[in-house]
């Protein structure tokens, strides 16, 4: 999951949610403050420029709660201002003087947003989520006044129209096609009427997200499973019995043996291990029923109102559904393509899935199980893990002692340097904002030229939203001299015992790279404009670069010098690694399958149109339709979907995993096809058209540059063990619209 900073969008994989702050909101270089907002900016730090080392970081050491509501409201002002002046413009309009002075506007608000971001999504507390509560709608409809003002529109479109347009670069046609587009979607050409009823809809959706992000955190935050016994641990490897007094430690509960919290990180090894099956089932239904609770955290009202806002939104803007409006401007165009791709993948995926729970249930009465049991969703990684056991002779707590998560960082470090020629070395001379965070600089390994910072926010706490995502606190662009990037990548691992490594599962690794992948995306941009930059390309474009990645971690070159045994330091055993690759299809039919119940319930939901969605029941209805294995329940359930009903961020677009996927395992093969994974010719090619490129190109366009044709289904299905009937590939992608509209 990544932050695009123009429309500082937080995209998170995982368990991904996004804040989407200011949709129409453009940072550049510095931007000349007026009377009111220099005044202002005394008296808050949030509004000065950046200063320090690297081109100015963010002031985490002089933020104060109290100061982000004022900074919002000063920088909303400024912005305002900084659009009416172009809007009101007596020059006929160019692409200089409407919209790359556009790109020049509004960076201050896009700096204090992306450091309220950060508290409201790693340091959230009482006073921050009041804060979030009032200042959403009032955010929304801030976007609207942009969106719709009608004289900078006229502008835009002048210069998108305009025949002089061919003059310009590729890039700049692109940047005044993405404007222009973004605004039409916006309801740029909607009528008063329709203007005032669209703004009232993006306001109060604004709250709903709000609410719902609220909700999912207090659930999460506020429910804990105590083990209280010694017997309570049973089954449970030594590093989750540590993390789980630390958690008793840290909470404060006196006299338990442990606590489980309620995030992905902690629920699923003690889903895994637990020998005790109550237990499991009491910790799969804390975490597995967030938002779904009744009482004042419930999600499922707010579900029925966003589905039904977002439905009347899209018809004012010309689209049957909310679906056909979120998917007309991405790389699979419309919600059948989508749909087609989804269910080319489910019915094998059903099918295996049958296969393990069959080996599972056999196991489970082997070891003594009745005749009358069946496996449950509790006990489904439970028996998956002894049933990998039993086959491949592989133990996932075996391989866990050779990831060490600082030896995972430094694979990952040397992996960038192999591929994008990037060095990293840490850096103490910058603020930041929690003790747990660190930060490197990068630099190219020939030149020396400084590229970014990482900042790495590793562990779980209180007030820190679950899941792992990327963010970009500053984009590359060079409208005004050469801006460098400042991204970072956040976790939520259980922190080690003090004086020990953390150690991390496999899943937990792979989620690693994943992320690093959406950072160096980032890093690697080599754009003009700062709207086009790094991972701001379209929403099944952007998990391309970071799926990708994933491959590089079971690389021998990563594991024989990073996976180390955290006590004798010695690399991980070539047997294990040859267990690892000969289960790499092992339990396919759970991932892909938990994977698609949400993407297909987020489609369906979202295609419903106008129709009174009941969420429980829609979803109950949805899966028996599907055929869902009742062994297993999606993996982010409707009232706890952060994707989807946090923002519009993932809104009928959580199947881009799947569709990034393909593009990623067809990537790869171009690796595999040449000198293998770290050809140098094919990783430029990818560099050069891929991860350097932003938006500035269409992204159909750019993959088939780096790969010689379109993307097959083909190394995907490959991958996953599944069978392959038809060498199918994703819908054609087609180019950006160069015709007027």
């Amino acid at each position: 999951m990544s932050k695009m900073s123009p429309s500082s969008k937080f995209l998170l994989a995982n368990t991904f949610l996004t804040l989407s702050l200011a949709a129409f909101v453009y940072p550049t270089s510095s931007v000349a403050q007026t009377p009111a907002s220099a005044s202002a900016a005394v008296a808050n730090p949030l509004l000065m420029a950046w200063e320090g080392p690297y081109g100015g970081v963010p002031p985490f050491d002089k933020v104060q709660v109290s100061q982000f509501k004022p900074a919002l409201e000063a920088g909303m002002a400024q912005n305002l201002a900084e659009i009416q002046a172009i809007a009101s413009s007596k020059e006929a309009p160019t692409f200089e003087n409407t919209i790359a002075a556009l790109e020049r506007a509004g960076q201050r608000l896009d700096e204090v947003q992306t450091i309220y971001g950060i508290w409201a999504g790693t340091l959230s507390n009482p006073d921050v989520q009041a804060i979030e509560r009032e200042m959403s709608p009032r955010m929304a409809a801030f976007r609207d006044q942009i969106s719709q003002n009608e004289a900078l529109f006229k502008r835009i479109e002048a210069v998108y129209n305009s025949p002089d347009k061919k003059k310009l670069t590729p890039e700049q046609q692109r940047l005044t096609w993405v404007h222009y587009n973004s605004f039409v979607r916006a309801g740029a050409k909607l009528d008063a009427k329709a203007k005032t009823r669209l703004s009232a809809i993006n306001q109060q959706l604004a709250g709903l997200f709000t609410r719902f992000s609220q909700n999912v955190l207090a659930d999460e935050t506020d429910s804990v499973l105590v083990l209280k016994t010694p017997a309570d641990l049973a089954g449970l490897p030594t590093s989750l019995r540590d993390n789980a007094a630390a958690s008793a430690t840290s909470r404060k509960i006196s006299g338990a043996a442990g606590v489980i919290t309620n995030t992905r990180s902690s629920i699923e090894p003690f889903l895994t291990y637990s020998d005790q099956r109550k237990l499991r089932e009491k910790a799969w239904r804390m975490f597995y029923n967030r938002g779904d609770n009744g009482g004042t955290h419930d999600n499922n009202a707010i579900i029925s109102e966003i589905l039904q806002l977002r439905a009347e939104r899209a018809q004012l803007l010309g689209y049957k559904t909310h679906a056909h409006w979120r998917l007309d401007n991405t790389m699979a165009k419309t919600p059948e393509a989508a749909m087609q791709l989804m269910e080319q993948v489910w019915t094998p995926a059903v099918a295996r899935v049958k296969e393990e729970v069959a080996d599972m249930q056999a196991l489970a009465r082997k070891e003594g199980a009745g005749a009358d049991f069946k496996i449950e969703p509790w006990d489904y990684r439970y028996y998956a893990e002894k049933v990998r056991k039993q086959r491949y002779d592989l133990d996932q707590n075996e391989v866990k002692q050779y990831l060490q998560l600082d030896k995972m960082r430094e694979g990952m470090f040397w992996v960038a340097g192999e591929l994008f020629n990037f060095s990293f070395a840490p850096v103490t001379n910058v603020p930041v904002y929690h003790s747990d965070v660190k930060v490197w600089e990068i630099k190219d390994k020939t030149s020396g030229k400084h590229i970014g910072l990482w900042y790495f926010d590793p562990y779980a706490r209180p007030g820190k939203r679950s899941g792992a995502w990327m963010n970009a606190y500053r984009n590359q662009e060079r409208m005004n001299g050469e801006v460098t990037t400042i991204v970072s990548n956040n976790s939520n691992f259980v922190k080690g015992k003090d004086g020990e490594p953390t150690l991390i599962s496999w899943t937990d690794a792979t989620t690693l790279f994943h992320e690093f992948g959406h950072a160096l995306h980032g890093l690697s941009s080599n754009v003009t404009y700062p709207t086009l930059s790094g991972t701001s390309v379209v929403r099944d474009y952007v998990e391309f670069p970071s799926q990708l990645l994933e491959n590089w971690l079971p690389t021998p070159q990563v594991l024989n010098r990073f996976a180390l045994h955290y006590q004798t330091g010695k690399p991980i055993p070539q047997a294990l690694v040859d267990r690892i690759e000969k289960a790499s299809t092992f339990n396919q039919g759970f991932e892909t399958t938990e994977f698609l119940a949400s993407a297909l319930i987020d489609m369906k939901l979202h295609l419903a149109g106008s129709q009174k969605i009941d969420a429980d029941k829609f979803e109950r209805e949805t899966l028996a339709q599907l055929g869902m294995p009742r062994e297993i329940v999606m993996r982010h359930r409707t009232p706890q979907f952060s994707h989807v009903f946090s923002s519009d961020g993932y809104s009928a677009g959580y199947y881009s995993y799947l569709w990034s996927v393909v593009l990623a395992s067809d990537a790869y093969s171009a690796f595999t096809e040449a000198g293998g994974p770290y050809d140098k010719a094919v990783a430029k090619r990818l560099t050069d058209n891929v991860f350097s490129v932003g938006n500035t190109i269409d992204p159909a366009d750019g993959y088939r540059k780096f790969r010689g044709r379109d993307p097959k289904i083909d190394a995907l299905m490959k991958e996953r063990g599944f069978p392959l009937k038809t060498a199918a590939k994703p819908a054609p992608a087609k180019k950006a619209p160069a015709k007027k509209s």
